[in-house]
């Protein structure tokens, strides 16, 4: 990962902060204790415990250098920042499909907290971008891969 800037909402760097704070104080020793359990069985050329542990290290350390860095180089989006008048990051966006008359409400965040199960899309996805700095009444065309998408803004919200 690079030196990119990462654009969090106050709630997305909660999350990272806390998945942080977790891998450090309790990932860390679970996995040495399985470490150590693994060690005691004895050879570990052979033992497939002490293999998935370490693995399991691996990738936790990975993690936390990874989760280090984007803080490191976060934007913070505060609620006072998100403007209500256009989209922009942190809002939350009501959008009506005028072919098919479907509202959805999306919450734009960064690429690094996204969730499309959740409605949090990136400012970075097809929708995402082609709706930051609209304003409510706005018609855009979305490209995907199945052809365009015309949704209309209906409403915006911190």
């Amino acid at each position: 990962m690079s030196d990119k800037e990462i654009i969090l909402t106050q709630d997305g760097l909660k999350k990272l902060e806390e998945e942080l704070e977790n891998l450090k104080s309790v990932k860390r020793r679970e996995v040495a204790e399985r470490i150590k359990v693994a060690i005691g069985y004895g050879d570990i050329s052979e033992n497939s415990e002490y293999e998935d542990a370490k693995n399991e290290q691996a990738f936790i350390e990975g993690r936390i250098i990874t989760l280090e860095k984007m803080l490191r180089n976060a934007r913070i989006i505060n609620n006072d920042d998100i403007d209500t008048d256009t989209v922009s990051i942190g809002s939350t966006v009501t959008v009506e499909d005028l072919e098919y008359g479907d509202k959805m409400e999306y919450a734009i965040v960064g690429s690094a907290e996204s969730d499309p199960l959740q409605n949090k899309i990136s400012n970075e996805s097809p929708v995402g971008k082609a709706i930051l700095g609209k304003k409510i009444g706005t018609v855009v065309d979305v490209s995907v891969p199945a052809g365009i998408i015309q949704y209309k803004i209906l409403d915006i919200k911190k």
